[in-house]
């Protein structure tokens, strides 16, 4: 009797050992999903949970199920390496994200420590690619193409106007408003104002004061929706009239919400709107159905979910340096954004940022739209 209960213990721990041999494949999805950034947070979650359960709908990755796991890293890098720790203690194989270039980058290093691929449909910062790492991936493009755009039209479309350069200190932010200045700077429209802010910053009283004296009529900032929100209002209240362009750092209605009236007319730089693209309709639709908006980095997520998948079939195999392999050989894949294929360094090879203007909706309500 002892024998056969030592056997059927046995069994059992060779059937439990069988299940973790075919498991499901573990990814995380990891972002600001609290704090003034979680309306980001929420299109990387949304976005890549739509996906994983399209894709499991759809038979999985090479027959096993997608099982996702969130992790918060509040837009702060020493929470995000957190977050990648935890990821690698519960055996997340893939990661779609961060949002922040500024933790994406030391997050990294820890994925790449550790085995697991990463795919950031958010993070532009050049740096996050261009260390050599055989583990990070973007669906996004990168800031220095995006400021080749942004200080081409400045130098286009506001000559003679006195251009202040500010931006919130983040590798993000920093890194776009150099590289339009550096694309401006060339074209021959030189700033008189370059100024840091603090993210969570509240009073722009100083900034603004300055760049009034200083005659601005333009200003670049590099940085996000919260604090781009108060200095458009704070510069409205104290009488600087003076256009704000920015990158993809402020794609969020909630930019409206804060800035208010004083919205109108800024500028922005994103890709053309994936709401649009034929391939996403379906999936729009679902969004909407649901009661989301799967605006800005929504699809961008749900395709970086898509690319390991692809990339998965194509490398027939689960195993992530396989796939961040396969996914360098071949392609492009198709995904709700577009055919994406990548480069050597894990970048897309089809950069196609575009201006928008945010201004009244046909709905009456403040919105950004492609500039024709």
């Amino acid at each position: 009797m002892k024998k056969s209960l030592l056997s059927a213990v046995a069994i059992a721990a060779m059937v439990a050992f069988s299940g973790n041999a075919y498991a499901d494949v573990l990814i995380g999805i990891a972002g600001p999903l609290t704090g003034p950034n979680a309306a980001f947070g929420a299109q990387l979650q949304k976005g890549a949970e739509q996906a994983a359960k399209d894709i499991n709908a759809a038979g999985g990755m090479n027959g096993e199920k997608i099982k996702t796991e969130l992790g918060d890293d509040v837009s702060d890098a020493k929470q995000g390496v957190s977050v990648a720790n935890n990821f690698v203690a519960d055996g997340v194989q893939f990661v779609v994200g961060h949002f922040n270039s500024g933790v994406s980058i030391p997050a990294s290093d820890v994925y790449a420590e550790n085995g697991i691929l990463q795919i950031t449909p958010a993070s532009t910062n050049p740096n996050f690619t261009e260390r050599g790492l055989w583990n990070t991936f973007r669906t996004c493009g990168r800031d220095d193409q995006q400021g080749a755009v942004a200080g081409k039209y400045i130098a286009d479309h506001f000559k003679g106007v006195k251009v202040a350069i500010v931006h919130d200190k983040t590798p993000y932010g920093k890194g776009l408003a150099d590289a339009t200045k550096a694309v401006m700077n060339k074209l021959g429209v030189k700033e008189v104002v370059y100024e840091g802010i603090d993210p969570g910053q509240k009073d722009y009283s100083t900034l603004i004061s300055k760049m009034k004296q200083a005659g601005v009529g333009m200003v670049y900032f590099g940085g996000l929706h919260p604090e781009a929100g108060l200095i458009l209002r704070q510069m409205k209240d104290q009488g600087l009239k003076a256009t704000m362009m920015s990158g993809d750092g402020i794609t969020s209605n909630e930019l409206a919400t804060i800035a208010g009236d004083a919205v109108d007319g800024t500028l922005m730089t994103f890709p053309p709107d994936p709401r649009n693209n034929p391939n996403a309709k379906e999936v729009v639709a679902k969004f909407r159905a649901a009661g989301f908006e799967p605006e800005a980095y929504t699809l961008y997520s749900y395709a970086a979910m898509q690319i390991i998948a692809d990339g998965a079939k194509a490398a027939h195999s689960n195993d992530p340096q396989k796939v961040a392999a396969a996914l360098k050989a071949h392609g492009p894949f198709k995904t709700v954004i577009g055919d994406i294929g990548f480069d050597s360094k894990g970048d897309i090879t089809r950069p196609d940022y575009v201006m928008y203007k945010w201004q009244k909706g046909p709905d009456g309500k403040y919105t950004y739209l492609e500039i024709k």
